[in-house]
């Protein structure tokens, strides 16, 4: 298979030589008890891309997926891998316009949905031409799983190359329509393999897994790295902290968004026993809090990893694993993996130095080629320096320390220009953060009069807390410059949230935009 690059054929390489091990055990939900072997995802995912393959849908097809997180679904990525064609996940909060969009944009030649979604989501698709809709439900029903049941269990993985099609991501488009980001089968290995020699990942590893699969976190740098590393997942459809917290003891690995880890300090049933049998824990998708970190470290004795990735590039920089790499630090999501180019750069494009904020950019084998049917958008997001190659122009923006350390700051679009200063709003949510009763914040810039914009921030208090909005304005007036002071400061009950636990600021600036007219 050395000739073939094809994802799947890795992954399957890797499985271990007793097939009859187990490989996914099913927690939760309606298959809740379930034991799903490595010969079982094997047989599994050769009927499904049997199936596909008797469709004889034209090379490298799109195939969209929309259903709800299952062993199959994740069987499904598997097949549409070994068959050679592109997966297509698609967020299961998407709704009719958005799911419309998505197919008219990438023309997906088979479409995978929820059977209760089956009605309106074969409407859009027939009538934007894709010949096959089939569904897939979370309790094992479904046409997809119906029709696979009369194909064989053996496959050959249709041969592909490093640099074809693997995978599209759509961007969450927080600005604008979302882009299609291209993964190829060799930016996704490149990465897997990275980070299994990075994390350390051990032969006694089992992995809890949480997260949703529609996204880089959970079907990416989670499933890859247990199906590389031969590792048992446990698995979870739907988060729930202590479930997850009484997992620990048969457990090794645990990856999450900043939001679980909040979630299970709110447990009494997290200690340092429970935790004791526990390899690493790793934090990514939105910033941790310092304080998040810090309350973690102090109950179970773990130093949480913190890493950085895009949809665009899977995972980036991590802080250490290894103990013999160095120290993982607080706020920081370490340096470059090994084999990523990572730069920090000014407006001009010349390098920062060292601590000075400017532009993230990067490269390696794990950036993506570029947004689908989007060249112009593509060559905008790229440089074209002739000396140092091509670097992606992430949107993130941040400071490297002597130490290769990289902190973000922020993204681009979240900078805020008040009466012609640059405000960062991740550096005045630190300072709120650390006031008594404050849960959480979010800074935003809103249209103003006299100074373009306006700095506001919204927070969150913790439970029982009461905050007073014109203390807190008072104290920050005295640690940092007037012109980084919120003009206004609202309390509110929570953030808006994306699936992945992101704060949606472009909802919190239209909800604020006419604060200043």
């Amino acid at each position: 298979m050395s000739d073939n690059h094809n994802l799947f054929a890795a992954l399957r390489a890797a499985f271990p030589a007793d097939l009859d091990k187990p490989a996914i055990e099913v927690l939760d939900g309606p298959a809740a008890g379930s034991v799903y072997s490595w010969r079982d995802l094997d047989r599994a995912t050769a009927m499904m891309a049997n199936l596909i393959d008797s469709l004889a849908l034209p090379p490298a097809s799109r195939i969209a997926v929309q259903t709800e997180k299952s062993v199959e679904a994740l069987v499904l990525y598997l097949a549409v891998l070994r068959a050679g064609h592109v997966f297509l996940p698609l967020n299961t909060a998407y709704q009719e316009a958005e799911i419309a969009y998505f197919i008219g944009n990438a023309e997906p030649a088979m479409v995978v949905c929820a059977p209760k979604n089956f009605t309106w989501v074969s409407r859009i698709a027939f009538s934007s031409g894709t010949a096959h809709v089939f569904t897939l439900g979370d309790d094992r029903t479904g046409s997809l799983l119906e029709r696979a049941a009369h194909h064989g269990d053996q496959h050959t993985p249709a041969v592909r190359q490093a640099d074809e099609l693997a995978a599209i991501l759509y961007t969450s488009g927080t600005t604008g329509r979302s882009k299609g980001a291209m993964l190829s089968h060799g930016n996704l290995l490149s990465n897997a393999q990275v980070l299994k020699s990075y994390w350390d990942w051990q032969p006694r590893d089992v992995l809890i897994h949480a997260l949703p699969i529609f996204h880089v976190h959970g079907l990416f740098v989670a499933s890859h790295g247990a199906l590389l590393n031969g590792s048992t997942m446990l698995w979870l459809n739907k988060f729930e902290p202590k479930t997850v917290i009484a997992q620990f003891p048969r457990a090794t690995v645990f990856m999450g968004v900043p939001t679980l880890y909040v979630r299970m300090l709110g447990e009494a049933a997290l200690t340092k026993a429970q935790t004791a049998h526990m390899r690493l824990f790793i934090s990514g998708s939105a910033p941790l809090l310092v304080e998040t970190f810090d309350a973690w470290t102090e109950r179970t004795g773990h130093v949480i990893l913190e890493r950085y990735g895009m949809s665009e590039t899977v995972m980036l920089t991590s802080n250490p694993c290894r103990a013999t790499d160095g120290a993982r630090q607080r706020g920081t999501v370490g340096p470059a993996l090994p084999g990523v180019g990572v730069r920090v750069v000014r407006d001009d494009g010349n390098a920062c130095d060292t601590d000075e904020i400017g532009h993230i950019q990067v490269q390696g084998p794990n950036v993506f080629a570029g947004y689908w049917r989007m060249p112009e958008k593509t060559a905008e997001e790229f440089t074209t320096d002739a000396s140092g190659g091509r670097w992606f122009k992430t949107g993130d923006v941040g400071k490297r320390a002597a130490d290769g350390f990289i902190t973000i700051v922020g993204r681009s679009k979240d900078l805020i220009i008040s009466g012609g200063y640059n405000v960062y709003p991740a550096e005045i949510e630190g300072f709120i953060n650390e006031m008594p009763g404050v849960a959480e914040s979010a800074v935003v810039g809103v249209p103003h009069p006299d100074f373009g914009e306006g700095v506001i921030a919204v927070v969150v208090a913790k439970p029982g807390a009461t905050l007073d909005a014109a203390a807190m304005v008072a104290k920050l007036k005295t640690q940092i410059a007037n012109f980084k002071v919120p003009k206004h400061l609202f309390v509110v009950a929570d953030l808006p949230r994306n699936a992945m636990g992101k704060v949606q600021k472009n909802l919190l600036r239209d909800q604020h935009k006419g604060l200043f007219a």
